[in-house]
């Protein structure tokens, strides 16, 4: 059984195979059929999808944007298919993702309850773990998706989304540096720092940064949990780091502290990047869920 609108389904075997003749010997269908069904589409869609040539076709930018799209409709329609038919679909309705704190902040929790609102029967289990250990989780089939940090590309997993976070000081209310637009390592410096651990992404960075500017760093504080951190900030200890992940814009009175920009080249190095297993076809409210993740963590990052 086939839930794929039959000119999507048409155009995937094209896609796959290069070719109207091929696709239609495959489907069992006649090649006219095959070519007024993409011809329709992309009369709906307003672009090409396909370059003709005499050999065959290949995808334009848009059909293989399209493509992606309906691969992953494909996935959920037959995961769900499957669910329908064995009677799991009760056993799927849960989620297990695996995030670095700083995700867990708002991020999640957030994609979590607005996921819930349209499907209120799905429960969730999010576990605050390291990066490797996120990583690890999906790889070994313990999570359906990952949110974490990294540095270098990655093999084991499929990564849906990629991006770089910014990382901005975690200052006072009042502090002489909350009304700057951005600062640099120095200037951070020059106050007493609340640190995460070495081995962590953001704390291998900064002392990379550190090295670099020539500036020998003795934190004050070594925490490898933010609210700690937090509370170190607002009693005033000295300025802290975070990822920004929705917290820069936030309302300084109800947060206790400010956030200021952080300008160094060295950050760039890290991505923030929603995970999932390569080679394992996700339940359909797993595969839902890390598109709504994915939304979130490219809307965060653009607004």
């Amino acid at each position: 059984m086939q839930l794929l609108p039959v000119n999507l389904a048409y155009f995937l075997e094209v896609a796959r195979t290069g070719s109207v003749t091929e696709a239609a010997n495959a489907l069992n269908v006649a090649p006219s059929a095959i070519s007024r069904q993409i011809a329709k589409l992309e009369s709906g869609v307003g672009v090409p999808l396909f370059a003709r040539h005499p050999r065959g076709m290949t995808l334009t930018e848009a059909g293989s944007r399209l493509l992606a799209h309906a691969r992953r409709t494909e996935t959920e329609s037959t995961a769900l298919l499957e669910e329908l038919r064995t009677g799991r679909g009760a056993q799927a309705r849960s989620v297990a993702v695996a995030c670095s704190e700083g995700f867990a902040r708002r991020l999640v929790p957030r994609a979590v309850a607005g996921f819930r609102r349209e499907h209120p029967d799905l429960a969730f289990r999010v576990d605050v773990v390291d990066r490797q250990e996120a990583t690890r989780r999906v790889v070994e089939g313990l999570a359906d998706v990952a949110v974490t940090y990294t540095m270098g590309p990655q093999h084991d997993v499929r990564v849906e989304c990629a991006v770089v976070v910014p990382v901005a000081a975690i200052v006072p209310l009042g502090h002489e540096l909350a009304d700057r637009d951005r600062i640099g390592l120095a200037d951070l410096c020059a106050y007493p720092l609340a640190l995460a651990p070495p081995g962590t992404s953001q704390r291998e960075l900064f002392d990379i940064g550190a090295q670099l500017e020539g500036i020998t760093v003795r934190p004050a504080l070594v925490c490898d949990s933010l609210a700690p951190q937090y509370e170190f900030v607002r009693a005033g200890g000295g300025l802290a780091l975070v990822g920004d992940l929705g917290d820069i814009g936030q309302d300084t009175a109800t947060e206790g502290v400010a956030y200021v920009p952080l300008d160094h080249p060295v950050f760039r190095q890290r991505e923030a990047q929603v995970q999932t297993a390569t080679g394992r076809r996700p339940s359909w409210p797993a595969a839902q869920f890390t598109e709504l993740l994915v939304e979130a963590l490219r809307r965060d990052r653009s607004s």
